[in-house]
């Protein structure tokens, strides 16, 4: 950051546990160290580290944060449990460094989490949201052609998202070639026997849009991984393809705003004035499914007479079990393959609706990636990075992040910096609790919430609450921090001109 660097430490024991800007510094310190946290700060970084830790290889934690920004003891412990994880039988983390939207996790894993791990993999970093990500398009239509329509398009959309009417059947074959070989595998399926409003598809538009989803949409799967009543009957309908999901989940149509960067925009196709819209979506009930079978079979296959790891964040050793490795692999893919296709369809139905109101227009692809996935560490045999709300951020890769939606959010493109594992942030990060932002006696007002203008399509009153513009970090210091440290260059800024929440 811009501002003058500053390197305290403190190390000790007592009470509380989250800092503020207005503290000073000496007293934030002291008062982490009393949670058990040898934390060093230096500017725009904050490296931390268990008190007492005892092992060699035991790597420290980095993070990547506003100097402004408080430092929270629950997110900072969670991220040196990762530091921690080891296998008694072989296995460990090498490297662990957080994103600018750093803060706890539920499932205790903070997010916006990066680890790099050697002869293991953990399940319970990645959780149950596999492949939660983002997809953007763009759209060549004056964004007040759309508006004059606003009611007649949110019907349509209301329906399709919210009340069942996407009409998207599968033939077992397309669902079985999904969770096999993700996007072109089930798009070759069907093609060989559309359904429903696949029939109305571009489908040769989404095979020449396959060169901007990360990883080609593909990673190999098998649905025996797969929920089995996903795959009964020769036509399955899957109550949960093309839906958004809760929590910070969203269809977003956007205004671009800007251009920063005329030369990197161009070539992804994006222009000042063009309407955009945005999905951010994963792998829904099959994530779920995954993420669960899995989180029990790493608790069962832990080696009789070792103590359980902090956390209960079970690893899986290559080198006790490596079928099991193998297998969890296997399994995320096949959730991620899902993961790929949710968005595609959230997009393509939305792609179609706007043709039927405004005509023929194309709304190209702009990039789809992933944000909560296991992929091999490049370079290295037998080691992976696992993403916990962090996207990979490769060089001149395109990096997506969104922020409230009642805030700015940005196109960008990744540096290849070794600096975050060549990751970047995936969202402004939560400052409040779906919690206390619903908890009674807290704020209604709509201006102190940041909802005043804003246009959020629910079902649930309370989602509105929960997911406003005040429970969100600001997203220009988090964007701001990964330029300046050569994460990510700016590309275009986007505007939010209304948001689907279920």
């Amino acid at each position: 950051m811009a501002r003058g660097k500053r390197n305290t430490r403190a190390r000790g024991s007592a009470p509380t546990a989250e800092s503020s800007p207005a503290q000073t510094p000496k007293r934030v310190l002291a008062a982490l160290a009393r949670e058990g946290l040898d934390v060093e700060r230096a500017g725009g970084v904050v490296r931390v580290r268990r008190v007492g830790a005892t092992r060699r290889d035991e790597p420290s934690a980095e993070v990547l944060l506003p100097e402004d920004f408080r430092l929270e003891a629950k997110a900072l412990k969670q991220l040196t449990r990762l530091a921690g994880a080891r296998h008694p039988a072989g296995g460990h983390a090498c490297r662990v460094c957080a994103s600018p939207d750093f803060h706890p996790g539920d499932s205790g894993v903070a997010i916006g989490s990066i680890v790099e791990t050697r002869d293991m993999v953990i399940p319970g970093a990645v959780g149950s949201d596999i492949n939660c990500g983002m997809r953007m398009h763009v759209v060549d239509v004056d964004a007040a052609r759309l508006l004059a329509r606003r009611d007649e398009f949110v019907a349509r959309m209301k329906g399709d998202f919210f009340f069942g009417t996407r009409d998207l059947p599968m033939t077992r074959a397309a669902m079985a070639a999904m969770f096999r070989g993700g996007v072109p595998a089930w798009l070759a399926a069907v093609r060989a026997a559309p359904q429903g409003r696949a029939r109305e598809m571009d489908l040769g538009q989404l095979e020449r849009e396959l060169a901007r989803v990360h990883l080609g949409g593909c990673l190999e799967g098998h649905e025996r991984w797969a929920p089995e009543d996903l795959l009964e009957g020769a036509l399955v309908r899957d109550g949960g393809l093309a839906t958004i999901g809760g929590g910070n989940h969203f269809v977003e149509l956007q205004l671009v705003e800007e251009v920063v960067d005329r030369r990197r925009a161009y070539a992804l196709g994006v222009r000042a004035g063009q309407l955009a819209f945005m999905i951010h979506s994963g792998s829904r009930g099959v994530g779920k499914h995954v993420g669960a079978v899995w989180r029990d079979r790493a608790r069962a296959s832990w080696p009789q007479g070792h103590k359980y790891p902090d956390g209960e964040l079970f690893p899986l050793s290559r080198a006790h079990d490596p079928r099991a490795v193998d297998e969890y692999l296997e399994a995320e893919a096949t959730a991620a393959n899902y993961g790929f296709v949710n968005r595609l369809l959230l997009a393509e139905l939305l792609r179609l609706r706007l043709r039927e109101l405004l005509g023929e227009l194309a709304a190209p692809l702009v990039y789809d990636l992933p944000h909560n996935i296991t992929l091999p560490s490049p370079g290295r045999a037998d080691a992976w990075i696992t993403r916990k709300g962090a996207c990979p951020a490769e060089l001149e890769q395109p990096v997506i992040i969104p922020g409230s939606m009642g805030a700015s959010s940005y196109l960008l493109v990744g540096r290849g910096s070794d600096r975050l594992m060549r990751s970047a942030s995936h969202g402004a990060g939560r400052a409040r609790s779906r919690f206390s932002m619903g908890r009674r006696g807290a704020s209604r007002d709509e201006d102190a919430l940041g909802l005043t203008g804003v246009d959020c399509i629910t079902l649930r009153a309370e989602r509105r609450i929960e997911e406003a513009p005040a429970a969100y970090k600001p997203i220009g210091p988090v964007v701001e921090c990964q330029v300046e440290a050569g994460v990510a260059t700016v590309v275009a800024r986007m505007r939010p001109l209304m948001t689907f929440k279920a």
